[in-house]
Formats: C-alpha cells, structure tokens, sequence
C-alpha cells in the first residue's frame, strides 16, 4: 500500500477530493427582539459581532426585522465562538491606551 503524500499524489484530482461532499445550508441564527419581542432566524450577514478587551466590550448586533431597531446584546466566549464559526463578520475594537 503506497501513502500519497504532497501535492502532486498520484490518483488525487480536485473531482475526487471533494467526491461525497454536499451542499451545507447556510447557518441562521435564533435571535429575539426586546422592543417587539418577535423572534426570527437571521443569516450570519445580518448579524454584526464586536470583539472589546472584556466582556462588557463584546457584545453582537442585528437589526429587527419586525420593527427595525437596533439590537444590542452581549456575548460570552461560547456566543462568540458560534458567530465566528458561523461566517458573522467580526470587528476588534482597541481600547486607547
């Protein structure tokens, strides 16, 4: 049994490295509304997530859909890393210092 290995392995083509594989719906996220109080499953591009140096600093963002409000709603290490893995665009913010 030889071991491909590198680049160039013999018998591997881009058709058969991605043989098997399906198409991935894309990720929504469950989000609530606390002016309206709707409830609705937003795509990762309606959400915002802005990374600060502490917890108080994080936190994502989302226009309603029902009501077109702002909302603003912290986010702990596990919210952060399901909007990362999720495809939210992240801001860093930097404190002056």
């Amino acid at each position: 049994m030889s071991e491909a290995t590198g680049s160039g392995a013999p018998g591997i083509t881009a058709a058969s490295a991605f043989a098997g594989m399906r198409r991935v719906s894309p990720v929504v996220f469950k989000a609530g509304c606390p002016d309206c109080r709707g409830r609705f499953e937003l795509a990762a591009g309606a959400l915002r997530l802005a990374i600060g140096a502490t917890s108080r600093t994080t936190f994502y963002s989302f226009t309603c859909p029902g009501c077109g409000c702002t909302v603003r709603k912290p986010a702990g290490d596990r919210i952060v890393e399901l909007l990362t893995d999720g495809g939210v665009r992240t801001l860093r913010l930097h404190s002056a210092g």
